[in-house]
């Protein structure tokens, strides 16, 4: 790696009046961002809960990583009405600092990181979201908003519905919509997740302003992903379903994946995209099992409950491009985390005056030691 490409570059100060700052050039950095869902059914987590499995950040170090939650919390009545558990969250929050600022790793890209920083991270009832980014791209954030959006009993209470991350890394917006929509496995209970989307979509809202302006819509911002349990089903009967799965017959499963037919029919997902699913289905396990819920013959009078693709994650519009969609095999809760990896294009904006600034600055002599440390290693390592 050459010094010159590990720069990185000062951000413009719209609000300057120097003269120097008047003329400036816009060019494209490429990021990387780690999306994961994951419901864990209300158990909280141990103190030494290793998340590299899930994190990967040794073998696939990125920018951002977007991890949200489902039923951090049991969803009992105390729970539901608002007496949430904070202490879970600063759990799974010290767990994932802990993961992401680990140097042990055997990449030297990852060796080398900035120190991650938690940008925001917000609980509503069981519904959790935790954003962080590389600590020498925090300066460039702005415009860091949330929205939460209540879908549950009465159709405003938090035990269903969304929380929402915004912001502006340099040039580029971004928004991170983390949910749990209505469960149900019975015939029309899809109807009731695609009330649940639509309503996410149009009572979600941000500030506008100030400058330059900002979408106050979840759409309207240039890079978005929805992830979550959003409980979609599979339209086929329990033997079938089993059946199927028995024999890793994925592609005769999608065809009749609740989810995907929302996506084909361009009505309350219209626009949104997923990529292909590889995996088994991410529900309904025993806890601390390899089982699917309903195979134990000893256990009688058990729901039903088919296995499905219960958890997933989506994208609108262009300039993401996926990398990676699959699940870990944690067996922490009836669900099996799912993850992906993002690459995007952002937006990046210099000034004549901001690149003296930037050249001057102490941030500018730490990344010469470290590039300078990074060119060493690697030259030993070709030796």
């Amino acid at each position: 790696m050459s010094l010159d490409s590990s720069l990185e570059h000062p951000y413009l100060d719209l609000e300057s009046t120097d003269p120097e700052t008047s003329v400036f050039t816009e060019h494209k950095e490429t990021h990387k961002i780690f999306v994961s869902t994951w419901n864990v059914g209300g158990v909280a987590p141990a103190q030494d809960l290793d998340m590299e499995d899930l994190l990967d950040t040794c073998n696939n170090p990125c920018d951002i990583y977007v991890i949200g939650f489902q039923e951090v919390v049991p969803l009992r009545t105390a729970n539901v009405l608002g007496l949430d558990n904070k202490k879970v969250c600063k759990k799974w929050n010290s767990l994932i600092r802990k993961a992401l600022n680990k140097k042990t790793c055997c990449s030297q890209e990852a060796k080398h990181a900035a120190e991650f920083r938690c940008l925001m991270s917000k609980q509503m009832v069981g519904i959790f979201i935790s954003v962080w980014i590389r600590g020498d791209l925090h300066p460039y954030v702005r415009n860091l908003n949330l929205s939460c959006v209540g879908c549950g009993i009465m159709g405003c209470l938090g035990n269903k519905g969304s929380v929402s991350v915004r912001f502006r890394l340099h040039e580029t917006s971004f928004c991170f919509v983390c949910s749990h929509l209505a469960s149900g496995g019975r015939v029309g209970d899809e109807k009731l997740r695609n009330s649940n989307v639509t309503d996410i979509f149009s009572r979600t809202s941000f500030p506008r302003g100030p400058t330059p302006k900002m979408p106050g819509k979840i759409i309207d911002h240039a890079r978005v992903i929805l992830l979550g349990d959003l409980n979609y089903r599979i339209s086929l009967s329990d033997i079938e379903t089993r059946s199927l799965v028995g024999e890793n017959e994925w592609d005769l499963l999608m065809v009749n994946d609740q989810l995907k037919k929302e996506l084909m029919d361009d009505q309350a997902l219209e626009g949104w995209h997923e990529g292909a699913i590889n995996f088994a289905p991410t529900y309904k396990y025993y806890p601390d099992s390899e089982s699917y819920y309903g195979t134990d013959p000893g256990k009688k009078g058990e729901k039903k409950r088919a296995p499905a693709w219960c958890d997933r994650i989506l994208w609108y519009g262009e300039g993401l491009k996926q990398h990676l969609y699959t699940r870990s095999e944690s067996k922490l809760s009836d669900h099996r985390p799912v993850k992906a990896i993002f690459s995007c294009e952002v937006s990046v904006v210099q000034t004549v005056g901001g690149y003296r600034s930037f050249f001057l600055s102490e941030r500018f002599e730490n990344k010469i030691a470290s590039s300078r440390s990074l060119e060493k290693s690697n030259t030993r390592q070709s030796i």
